[in-house]
């Protein structure tokens, strides 16, 4: 239901409520639920030719030959494009950089040229005069491959299949395992899945004649970097690149990166001097976008005798892919560093191995190295718990960082800054969810529906979060001749209500209601120094710029405006579209007014000012704030089917300050959905010769209403973030994060286990879990 401040009319003469807080209806909706949204596939151009990538069906081998006769051939085909036409071996660089790895002999080529290296690989273009004629002549492009040996387990891959190897951590860690009363160890692993966007990817490409200068359509997240990109590898100017955000239907890390047809659809545009539209199909988005998640883990903690950790080591292969893509290997290395959690952990060493194997490249995807990572140590808990006779919760309970402890340093640098959990009560939020699991009645519910014979259980995973990295962000605000409030940020819409938050903020900075502010996102000429939406930093990062720029915009407007009304500055206030003098309602000028005195020849306008009411400003942070949850969930298992049904759930998230509530509330139910599709659902296999075995939604499954269920959240507020003057932490993950961990310790308690082994926990999994109980048991009643 709407926040009560949403839904009263103010008096006049009084400003409107306070737009930070308020459950405000999205700005983005109207556009979008009147079909007026405007999607990569829906623009289009004057005489656009088509583009379709034929991809590499081998898994590893050499190229021995390309085919295009035929392709050529067909009616409407224009050009065929293979490596052997681009000018040099041209590889994708990396935006996000670990300090002290080199990377670049493992990047990817724009298209294959000697080898290929998993199936989906860009090898040839067709571009054609519409998007079927492009299809009918990939289909005859003809690629042959001598196959090579095909490497799938990160576990085995030969030393020149590591890209990277590195450990993070601090204190004496043989030493507290040598001293330690308990020592528990667990190998665990996550199975590779990957975001699933509604809508795939999609790039129009408009050419300009008269300059040469290229209009792309279709950009997000990042449009400044990939702009960059494109410019170095074009060897072009960066302003002859104009990049447009537009609506999207879902991002999550993959979408928005720079891939391979970031630079052939542009390129063949400048080739052929006209526009193109390159629009990606499901099937190929399984085998092209960044895959994630895939890692295995030998896992080892040494308690004393009242089960207080002494040392938490972790020893982790990473299954990257093919290649190194724009990420680097950023997941591996958020994994490692956020191990440790929200818990008191002395001595720490975590150790990750990077393997390139002939599978899809991996990137990010919505909680990158937390959600792996929080599953894994949550797991190794339940199995301490059952090891050494203590309580579940209890035990956590027993080694959360206290309040008091709190600012807490781990000497750990990640994401090029140092790790400096900020304030919070990890305890006092793990009993505020434990309380409300109570007063609904779960733990009853679980009592009861084992006393029948069900197989019920009720999981708890605490995670920490990360957001708000910097280094800094830039907004521009101004007020317009009409007296609307314009803000250019350089975040992009990924469905997550940017527009909608920023909105808000600049909203608050001008004491005027969300309807009177413009938001455009993403445009690179309008906004060319703006650093993307991405690792939940939009409302932290994009949110304090626009505030900062706001203030200074009003701290003009309220100059000239003093000049006009014969005041001092501080006699004025902003409110209800106008500067006022305060307390005097018939003393006032409309923010249109004040626009047109800065206008040139105004007399209110100084010679050395500049015209115009306008500010950008570079909002800078020098650390990353830290969120922090509680999941709690009741599953059971079906004994004859393997089959999990999720049948409560409860996220509690500390978030600082919600801009806006209901935003806040769909981000953690729409992360819950994907949380229970890694853990129960979703999975890319391969067979021996490296073929994807998921290339459909018939094999990779996602989770539907059916399964999914209804989320009751709470939403802390308690622990304003001190990084910044918000005081707002990100919320786009922690629905996710603690997902799989909270599904895998309900299962195991359902089950009448220490632990889960792995995700996702399938059928089959499950199944063989039971046939092993029920071999035990055989063996019991016979000895």
């Amino acid at each position: 239901m709407a926040d009560e401040r949403t839904e009263r009319h103010f008096a006049d003469g009084q400003a409107p409520p306070d737009q930070i807080g308020s459950r405000v209806l999205r700005k983005e909706d109207h556009r979008l639920l009147t079909g007026k949204g405007r999607f990569g596939s829906d623009v289009d151009r004057s005489r656009m030719l088509h583009v379709r990538v034929v991809r590499s069906s081998v898994a590893a081998g050499t190229i021995t030959a390309i085919r295009t006769e035929e392709a050529r051939a067909v009616a409407g085909v224009v050009d065929v494009v293979t490596a052997a036409d681009l000018p040099g071996d041209l590889r994708i660089p990396v935006r996000l950089l670990v300090q002290g790895v080199d990377l670049s002999e493992h990047l990817q080529p724009v298209l294959a040229r000697d080898t290929v290296r998993y199936v989906g690989e860009p090898v040839a273009v067709v571009v054609a005069e519409d998007a079927y004629a492009a299809e009918d002549g990939a289909e005859l492009v003809d690629v042959e491959v001598e196959p090579d040996d095909v490497f799938l387990d990160a576990r085995t891959a030969p030393a020149d299949r590591i890209a990277a190897d590195f450990t993070l951590g601090y204190g004496d860690v043989d030493a507290a395992f040598d001293a330690a009363a308990h020592v528990v160890e667990c190998r665990f692993d996550i199975g590779r899945h990957t975001a699933v966007p509604l809508e795939p990817r999609a790039l129009v490409v408009d050419y300009l004649p008269g300059s040469g200068d290229l209009e792309i359509f279709g950009a997000t997240k990042v449009p400044v970097f990939n702009r960059q990109v494109l410019a170095g590898l074009l060897e072009v100017d960066p302003e002859s690149i104009r990049m447009h955000a537009v609506d999207a239907g879902g991002g999550f890390g993959v979408r928005g990166e720079f891939y391979p047809e970031d630079f052939l659809v542009p390129w063949l545009a400048r080739r052929l001097r006209c526009s193109l539209s390159w629009v990606e199909d499901r099937a190929e988005h399984l085998v092209a976008v960044n895959h994630s998640r895939e890692q295995s883990h030998q896992i080892g903690v040494a308690l004393d005798d009242n089960g207080f950790i002494l040392a938490l080591r972790d020893d982790i292969w990473h299954d990257n892919g093919a290649y190194v893509r724009t990420h680097g290997i950023i997941v591996p290395e958020l994994t490692v560093a956020m191990l440790p959690g929200p818990y008191r952990v002395p001595a720490y060493s975590g150790r990750v191995h990077v393997a390139l194997t002939n599978k899809t490249p991996c990137g990010t995807y919505r909680a990158p190295g937390r959600f792996e990572g929080t599953t894994v140590r949550e797991q190794l808990f339940d199995q301490v718990a059952a090891e050494i006779g203590v309580d579940r919760v209890e035990l956590r309970r027993r080694n959360l960082l206290r309040r008091d402890e709190l600012p807490h340093r781990r000497e750990i640098n990640t994401l090029g800054t140092d790790m400096v959990l900020d304030s919070g009560d990890y305890p006092g939020l793990l009993e505020r969810a434990l309380a409300r699991a109570r007063e609904l009645q779960w733990p009853e519910l679980v009592e009861a529906a084992r006393a029948e014979g069900r197989r019920v259980g009720l999981g708890v995973s605490m995670f920490l979060e990360k957001s708000g990295l910097g280094p800094s962000d830039t907004a521009d605000v101004e007020v317009t001749g009409s007296g609307r409030i314009r803000v250019h940020s350089g975040g992009t819409s990924l469905g997550q209500g940017i527009e909608t938050v920023l909105a808000q903020v600049v909203a608050d900075e001008f004491r005027v209601d969300t309807d009177l502010v413009d938001v455009i996102n993403g445009d690179t000429l309008l906004q060319p120094y703006g650093t993307g939406s991405w690792a939940s930093r939009s409302t932290v990062v994009a949110g304090n710029a626009v505030s900062g720029a706001g203030k200074q915009v009003v701290a003009r407007m309220l100059e000239i405006a003093s000049r006009v009304l014969e005041v001092s500055p501080d006699d004025l206030e902003v409110g209800r579209g106008q500067v006022q003098v305060r307390g005097v309602l018939d003393r006032a000028l409309s923010f249109r007014d004040v626009w047109r005195d800065t206008q040139p020849g105004s007399a209110w306008l100084r010679p050395e000012e500049s015209a115009g009411l306008s500010a950008r400003f570079r909002f800078n942070i020098e650390h990353m704030t830290y969120p922090y949850g509680a999941h709690i969930c009741v599953v059971e298992v079906d004994p004859d089917t393997g089959g999990v049904q999720v049948l409560k759930y409860l996220v509690a998230y500390e978030v600082g300050r919600a801009v806006n509530p209901t935003l806040v509330e769909g981000q953690l139910r729409g992360g819950v959905a994907q949380g229970v599709g890694g853990a129960l659902l979703e999975q890319f296999s391969y067979d021996e010769s490296g073929q994807p075995q998921a290339t459909t939604f018939m094999d990779y499954l996602m989770p539907t209403a059916s399964e999914v269920p209804d989320v009751e959240l709470i939403v802390c507020e308690d622990a304003p973030a001190d990084t910044n003057a918000l005081g707002v932490r990100g919320a786009g993950e922690g629905g996710l994060t603690g997902a799989g961990a909270a599904v895998a310790s309900a299962v195991s308690a359902a089950l009448d286990q220490p632990s889960m082994s792995a995700l996702p926990l399938t059928p089959s999994r499950l199944l063989q879990c039971l046939r092993d109980e029920a071999g035990t048991h055989a063996r019991a009643a016979n000895a």
